[in-house]
């Protein structure tokens, strides 16, 4: 696949940024039992915008963006505390962070995947970036929260929806398909296999089960 000047408009990458404060502000003020302050849910929502961003570009060997481009940061930030300033009111909150967990994870995929195809990663590499883009910002979250990783978590398939639409993407670039247009498919399919996976509670058997249907007694 030949290289080409990575450029996504700014606007996307900031929606993503914005909803990515939103969706982690939100998820933090609902933690009412670990009585998180102000500052702590700001936070929590800056670690998820810019996260998997800051994860992909390390990972490429890159000037983090979210480091370098001014925008990135307040917008982040605004997002996170509109997310703490409307999660009161929102009854079915769940279902809202759920969402956009999911247009956030399809966003920042498809952005890694298209800036690593663009520095000439190969395609395997390329699918891993995007992976980490798209689940690093919930994955630093559950750190901080000290919640169990959500993509290493039963019946979350974060991973399978992030390397679904990032897969995606890059099939339909190798096939000459636009990135821009390559990427709006790509977050379409993280978005619906994650809202499914939630939907029809989709999962892997957990390996204890597997393990227990599987053993033998050592003694007939």
């Amino acid at each position: 696949m030949s290289v080409t000047v990575f450029q996504v408009d700014l606007w996307i990458e900031l929606l993503a940024a914005g909803l990515g404060g939103l969706q982690g502000a939100l998820f933090a003020a609902g933690q009412h039992h670990r009585r998180i302050d102000v500052l702590g849910v700001v936070v929590i929502g800056l670690t998820v915008a810019l996260g998997g961003g800051l994860l992909r570009d390390i990972v490429l060997d890159q000037p983090p963006v979210v480091i370098w481009m001014n925008w990135y940061l307040p917008v982040a930030a605004a997002g996170a505390i509109l997310g703490m300033a409307i999660r009161p009111i929102l009854r079915r909150a769940d279902g809202v962070i759920t969402v956009l967990d999911a247009v956030v994870m399809g966003l920042f995929g498809a952005i890694g995947a298209s800036k690593a195809l663009s520095l000439g990663v190969g395609e395997a590499g390329a699918l891993v970036v995007g992976v980490i883009g798209a689940i690093g910002g919930g994955m630093l979250r559950d750190v901080i929260l000290n919640l169990p990783i959500s993509f290493l978590h039963v019946g979350t398939l974060y991973a399978v929806a992030a390397g679904a639409g990032t897969g995606t993407l890059i099939v339909l670039a190798g096939f000459g398909v636009p990135i821009p247009i390559a990427g709006l498919v790509g977050v379409a399919v993280t978005t619906v296999v994650r809202l499914a996976a939630v939907l029809f509670d989709w999962r892997f058997p957990e390996q204890r089960s597997v393990i227990h249907r599987r053993a033998k007694p050592l003694i007939p």
